[in-house]
């Protein structure tokens, strides 16, 4: 998280999509209403304004989180691929995003980096303040 980006959660998020209009994007995004993979010369750097991070990096306390979970949340039944999926914070992948700001057409973006055994995927979902849920993760027992 860069120094002009702060920590967000799921209000955050719900309070950044308020009073927003947002219109058809002339980017080469596309309506990215689910996950899409977009390479770096399809993501339009120059037009994008960062808006803060999902990545918590402290725990309340200040002290060093963990690795964040791979658990995904779907109580519905949807997929990670699917538009009408949650956008729970905690959980991944948001809990790897970035949200961003277009400043073509004032959508906001979810962005993050899959990283394989031999790939880097950047990805972007348009943020739905209608999707945002406050789901906690499960405690461990």
């Amino acid at each position: 998280m860069t120094t002009e980006q702060k920590l967000l959660d799921a209000q955050a998020l719900r309070d950044l999509a308020e009073g927003r209009n947002p219109t058809d994007c002339p980017c080469a995004l596309g309506p990215c209403a689910g996950w899409e993979s977009v390479s770096a010369d399809r993501w339009p750097a120059h037009t994008m304004h960062p808006l803060g991070s999902l990545r918590a990096t402290l725990d309340a306390e200040g002290a060093p989180l963990g690795e964040p979970t791979y658990a995904e949340y779907h109580p519905a039944g949807t997929r990670y691929e699917s538009a009408d999926a949650p956008i729970a914070p905690l959980f991944f992948p948001y809990n790897r995003c970035d949200v961003f700001a277009c400043g073509a057409c004032d959508r906001l973006l979810l962005k993050y980096t899959e990283f394989g055994g031999y790939y880097v995927d950047h990805r972007v979902r348009v943020l739905n303040p209608e999707r945002v849920t406050d789901a906690p993760l499960p405690q461990d027992d």
